[in-house]
Parts: C-alpha cells; sequence; structure tokens
C-alpha cells in the first residue's frame, strides 16, 4: 500500500518522467496522423503562398519510408519507457498489484491522451497540424537517421523474402489516382457537379486517348473534287456547315489540299476586283492556288501531344491516317476541347437528332456512331471503351457478327436490342442495364 514515505523526490520524478514521455508520445501520434493525411496539393499552395512550416512538411514527406520509421521509433521508445517507469512506480506503491494497475492507468492515459485525442486534432486540420510539426520532425529524421536507416534496410531485407520491393517515388503515379478518387467522391457527396467532374476527368485522360478514338471517319468527311468547276466548289463551300472542307483529286483518299472558307472569299474578292468584275469570271479562279497544305497525322497520336502541336502550328484541322498512310479521318482541335468541355455548338451547326435518348421505361435510345465514352458521361453508366470506340462497335465486337434489325444481346451487365441498321452500320440501338 502507498504510504507518506512513498511520495519522495523519486516518485515526483518518476511521475514527471512518465507525464513528459506521454507528452512526446502525443507530439509523435499527432505528427504522423497529420503528415501522412495532409494533401501534398493544399501544402503546396500553402507553401508557394510562403509558409516555411508547409515547405518544410513537403519535405519530409518526400521520402515516407524514412518519417514513418522516425516516428515510429520515438513513439515506441516514448510509450515503452512511459510504460515501464509506470510499471515501477505502481510495483513500488502497491507492491504485487502494481503491474495490474500500472496496465490499467497506462492503457487509458495512453489510448486518450497519447492516441486518439492528438490523432483527432490532427485529422480536422492535418494541413495546419502538418506545418506546424514539420521543422519538428526534420529535426528528429536528422538525429535518428543512422536507426532508422539500420530498421529501413532489415525492413526491406524481411520484405524480398516475401518477394515485396518497395518503391519511394510509387506517390508520384498516385497523383492521378487521388484527383480521380477525389472527384469521385466529391461527386457522389454532392460536393462535386457532374459537369465540373466530368470536365476535369476529361483533361486527365486526354493523355490516355489517341486521335483515332475521337476523330471523325472518313465515310463523314465532306470533301471537294479539286477537278470541279470553280462555281461549284464556291457553291458547296458556301453550303457547308464547315469552315475548312478537304480537297481531293481522283480518288477520296487522294487529298491534296484544304480549302479555308475565308481564303477562298478572300481570293473571289481579289478575283473579282482585278478581272472583270463579272461573276461568271470566276470559273477560271485556281482553286489550287487558294488552298493550303494539308497536315496529316498518325492515328496513334495521344490527344495531349496533338492538342499541343494543333498550338504551336496555329492550326486548327488535322488529317488522320493509318501506318499505311491510308486516309482514316480528320479531327479538329475544336474535337479535342469537346472531350474537356463537352459538346460545343455554333448558329451554323446543323441540329441532328441528339444521338441519345432515355424513354419512360429507363431504356436508352442510342445512335449507333455515338461514342462509348460520350455514352457514359450522358449516362454514368460504364460501358468499356477497350475494344471499340462507338456503341456500334462494341456491339459488333461482342456479338463478333453485324447483327440484323430486332436482334438482343447481352453482355457487360447491359441489355442492346438493335433497332435499326443501313448496309453494315447499325444506326440505332437500345440499351438498358439488366
Amino acid at each position: 500500500m502507498t504510504t507518506a514515505g512513498t511520495l519522495d523526490t523519486a516518485f515526483w520524478l518518476t511521475a514527471g518522467a512518465i507525464a513528459f514521455l506521454l507528452l512526446l508520445s502525443a507530439f509523435f501520434s499527432g505528427s504522423e496522423t497529420a503528415l501522412t493525411a495532409s494533401s501534398r496539393g493544399k501544402l503546396r499552395a500553402q507553401a508557394d503562398k510562403g509558409n516555411r512550416g508547409a515547405e518544410a512538411a513537403l519535405e519530409v514527406k518526400e521520402d515516407g519510408e524514412r518519417l514513418i520509421g522516425a516516428i515510429l521509433l520515438g513513439n515506441n521508445v516514448a510509450n515503452i519507457l512511459s510504460a515501464s517507469l509506470a510499471t515501477a512506480l505502481f510495483s513500488r506503491m502497491f507492491g504485487a498489484n502494481g503491474v495490474a494497475i500500472a496496465t490499467l492507468v497506462m492503457t487509458v492515459l495512453v489510448l486518450v491522451f497519447a492516441e486518439v485525442l492528438p490523432k483527432t486534432y490532427a485529422i480536422t486540420a492535418p494541413e495546419t497540424a502538418a506545418a506546424r510539426v514539420a521543422r519538428l520532425v526534420r529535426l528528429l529524421i536528422l538525429v535518428l537517421s543512422p536507426v532508422v536507416t539500420l530498421v529501413r534496410a532489415i525492413v526491406r531485407g524481411l520484405l524480398l523474402l516475401f518477394g515485396v520491393r518497395t518503391d519511394p517515388d510509387g506517390h508520384i503515379l498516385s497523383f492521378r489516382d487521388e484527383i480521380v478518387g477525389a472527384l469521385a467522391l466529391g461527386h457522389s457527396e454532392g460536393a462535386v457537379q457532374k459537369e465540373d467532374r466530368d470536365r476535369l476527368l476529361g483533361a486527365l485522360d486526354l493523355s490516355d486517348r489517341t486521335v483515332e478514338e475521337i476523330m471523325r471517319h472518313r465515310s463523314q468527311i465532306e470533301m471537294l473534287d479539286a477537278d470541279a468547276e470553280p462555281n461549284a466548289i464556291i457553291s458547296q463551300v458556301l453550303a457547308s456547315s464547315h469552315t475548312r472542307l478537304p480537297l481531293f483529286r481522283g480518288e477520296r483518299e487522294n487529298i491534296v489540299g484544304v480549302m479555308h472558307a475565308k481564303d477562298l472569299l478572300r481570293a473571289v474578292e481579289a478575283f473579282l476586283r482585278t478581272g472583270d468584275g463579272k461573276l461568271d469570271s470566276v470559273s477560271d479562279l485556281d482553286i489550287m492556288g487558294v488552298a493550303k497544305a494539308p497536315y496529316f497525322v498518325p492515328d496513334t497520336t495521344p490527344l495531349d501531344e496533338q492538342m499541343r502541336e494543333f498550338l504551336k502550328r496555329r492550326t486548327h484541322f488535322a488529317l488522320v491516317v493509318d501506318e499505311y498512310g491510308d486516309l482514316r479521318g480528320l479531327i479538329t482541335l475544336e474535337d479535342i476541347i469537346e472531350e474537356i468541355v463537352g459538346e460545343i455548338t455554333d448558329e451554323f451547326d446543323i441540329d441532328a437528332e441528339h444521338p441519345l435518348k432515355r424513354t419512360d421505361a429507363g431504356d436508352c435510345i442510342v445512335d449507333g456512331a455515338m461514342t462509348i465514352r460520350d455514352f457514359n458521361r450522358a449516362t454514368d453508366w460504364v460501358l468499356p471503351d477497350d475494344e471499340a470506340n462507338t456503341v456500334a462497335g462494341l456491339v459488333i465486337h461482342e456479338a463478333q457478327m453485324i447483327p440484323s434489325e430486332g436482334q438482343v444481346f447481352s453482355f457487360h451487365g447491359f441489355r442492346f436490342e438493335v433497332l435499326a441498321r443501313k448496309d453494315n452500320r447499325i444506326t440505332r440501338l437500345k440499351i438498358r442495364p439488366l
């Protein structure tokens, strides 16, 4: 039992040491939570504004393995030493029962004051807490560096025995996944609008997608015959909803130039002003002298790279070719921008029937040429686009045939019904989730 004699100087020194070690343990626990939970992006923003603590936090987070090793080493030493001192203190006061009492008391003290309390504070404002403790933690890492290096070598050796290789730079590759996950979570919780999520994800996906996936197929390209009469070409350009039109000679595959409507109108005006002023004389206009040289790009070019090329060349129009040099389609800067911001229309766009309609029963009536990506963005469904770019292409790939009208297929958790077919193209489908 405790007596007045036991409350001597040694008692108070031991009790003070236990309290100090608990505070130290709380510091380590809170620092670990703050530095691991803090966002690098938010810390970088604070560091750019001159916050030295945030800059130090970014520095210590660069080597996460060493950070965790130093903090856990300090935390475990503090906890074990405080538990040992408490056991000695309570054994002196209560004899054989001191071990049980010390275990109970230290469990409560460590759990409440050294674990839950500091970690709860740190998780509520991780960036603020990380900036406050980072410089002390950096000093701790420097002091404990030899021990931490030894421990890290032992840990890596043990992991290697089980076939696990550590990559300290692995977090760099996870930034994009973190952003995608944050956007998905924010949208599910209502903090991020669907349109905002789609725009941000569209920008992130540019590097993973190629020109082939969004190009306009050659069968849908409006072209000009370079051998046609200039009057006919002028009429066709004025009647077109497009500003730039490819010129072909002989075969549609043989692209010899690109006609810009403004260039043609300037040439017509200059021709009339310098000539006799009669519109009939425009038939002598040199069409190829007005056209620009065509710009060809491979169909495997990533979209972000192609956008940079458009901006660098100060052009908005490119013809897409395959590995054999055959024409595949065309792509414009607007096509790439639409992958980010969605469909862009102006007063000259033809008001075609919308490629997707919803029925009262929850089915989707879809244009077969609609891309799977656009379909997924419009419906929030998850049709795979690995093997095909369009909805009709997906059905043909899965069916391994060109289906007839009325045929029904089920795959990837959806039911597909072919509503219309023209020649070898599926033009209309009905889709609903199973």
